[in-house]
């Protein structure tokens, strides 16, 4: 009876796992309604006025954060490995993303904000969230037992899905429709001239981070193996663990492997997150109001890849779980580019004036075919971030989690201009942003092939 008490204990999730879990839950808003559905999209058509070079700049912004990353990431993890505490680094990292977020409400076309300025807190805010993600998945080893972390993993991906379609539904509903399809002025007097509907997105998003992050700094255990040292000391001590651990790969090779085939697969997850709502735009012919929507459908269908990743893990294993989900996103990709206005699967020829229903909206088979791919897209994404984080946690050695989650967030961004590079080029040489959007399944299949030769961590558990 007391032995069956105790297993009951160990299975249940504490305050502190919670916690770590609900970080995700005030981190990642500002990542769909500012980076991809609401207020990306207002900076190339509005604030640059010109949606092609509006794309190229940024391209740009992601670029350099993208390298910022590469450089340091690595070296930040081993740092805070060495210093033994990273809730203290970390809470420096979310003080100073918080207003780097919250000053893009400058942003306007007549010049309120510079648009050096705006590039600068982009690429700020970009670099701040991989930094915290470091942290973040570092920690993940100390919050929970082992054979609890793929429910842990998967709770915080599902939290910060969730909390984007609360937030995605809240300015649709009180901001965007009204005075367009709804009665009534956007909530707070917002002037729609003023282009403030779409800027109150990084309002909204840095006071819920703000509100929601204090729980990981109230109830998270931290500390580790790490010495104990002074930032400075660890960071020079970070630097020279993160070369010799990228020359003890070659006695890691597994990792190593895993790695590799991280950068390619990872990749593509975020080019696909960021074309396709380009394609739906520019293909489908989605308004805002359709973007703001398909938003939230994502990010509903997504919360359950949360619980899909974990259930995949335990069934199939770490390694098999990540296989499985890049096959899903590959066939759902595929399915994606093969809807037009007036065909699906590529020779299925639609009339485009049929209309499946009355509604002002998703009225047709190819908008509801690409709308319904996109969600199983949704779901595999998010299932393999989960699965992927756990299948890092299982094959890092003990000790040198920071720095592998550093190497982890590297492999996540040293190949991030890959993807839009693909895009860019198939696009040009085609002149079809199918063909763009379709080249992002090279990555996909580099990714699969690389992972199949990981082999799978010992699934056991504590």
């Amino acid at each position: 009876m007391s032995a069956q008490h105790t297993t009951a204990q160990t299975d249940r999730l504490d305050r502190g796992a919670w916690s770590w879990a609900l970080f995700e839950w005030a981190r990642n808003p500002y990542v769909l309604l500012c980076g991809i559905y609401v207020f990306a999209p207002y900076i190339t058509n509005v604030v640059i006025g010109d949606p092609v070079r509006g794309q190229e700049v940024l391209a740009s912004w992601h670029r350099i954060s993208g390298l910022m990353v590469a450089l340091t990431a690595p070296f930040l993890g081993a740092a805070a490995d060495s210093m033994g505490r990273r809730l203290p680094l970390l809470g420096v990292i979310v003080a100073l993303m918080i207003p780097a977020i919250a000053l893009q409400w400058y942003a306007t076309p007549d010049g309120g904000l510079p648009l050096w300025a705006l590039g600068a807190l982009v690429v700020f805010a970009g670099v701040s969230f991989a930094w915290t993600e470091v942290l973040h998945n570092a920690m993940l080893t100390t919050v929970t037992p082992r054979k609890l972390m793929p429910r842990v993993s998967g709770l915080g991906l599902a939290l910060g899905n969730a909390s984007s379609v609360l937030l995605l539904i809240f300015v649709l509903v009180t901001i965007a429709l009204p005075g367009t399809l709804l009665p009534g002025t956007p909530l707070f007097g917002l002037d729609p001239a003023e282009h403030e509907t779409s800027r109150v997105v990084t309002l909204i998003c840095a006071l819920w981070y703000l509100v929601f992050v204090i729980p990981m700094f109230v109830f998270v255990k931290d500390g580790s193996a790490g010495a104990g040292a002074k930032f400075g000391a660890a960071a020079q001590s970070g630097f020279a663990n993160v070369v010799r651990t990228i020359r003890k790969l070659r006695d890691y090779r597994n990792v190593a492997t895993f790695l590799i085939a991280r950068m390619f697969y990872a990749d593509a997850k975020t080019a696909i997150l960021i074309f396709s709502g380009v394609y739906a735009s520019g293909v489908m012919g989605w308004g805002l109001v359709e973007m703001l929507l398909y938003g939230i459908f994502l990010s509903i269908v997504a919360v359950a890849g949360g619980f899909v990743g974990p259930w995949l893990d335990e069934r199939f294993g770490s390694r098999n779980a990540v296989a499985i989900e890049i096959g899903v996103t590959f066939v759902c990709l595929i399915a994606m580019v093969s809807m037009a206005p007036d065909a699906i699967f590529f020779v299925i020829a639609i009339d485009p004036a049929v209309r499946l229903w009355d509604a002002p909206i998703f009225q047709t088979i190819p908008q509801i075919a690409y709308l319904g791919a996109s969600m199983i897209i949704g779901v595999s994404i998010t299932a393999a971030y989960a699965s992927s984080r756990t299948l890092m946690a299982k094959l890092a050695p003990k000790g040198m989690e920071g720095e592998l989650f550093g190497l982890y967030a590297l492999a996540g961004s040293a190949t991030v201009w890959l993807g839009p590079l693909l895009v860019e080029t198939f696009t040009a040489t085609y002149q079809s942003q199918r063909a763009g959007f379709a080249s992002i399944a090279i990555l996909l299949v580099a990714g699969l092939l690389l992972l199949m030769r990981v082999k799978p961590p010992a699934e056991q558990s504590e």
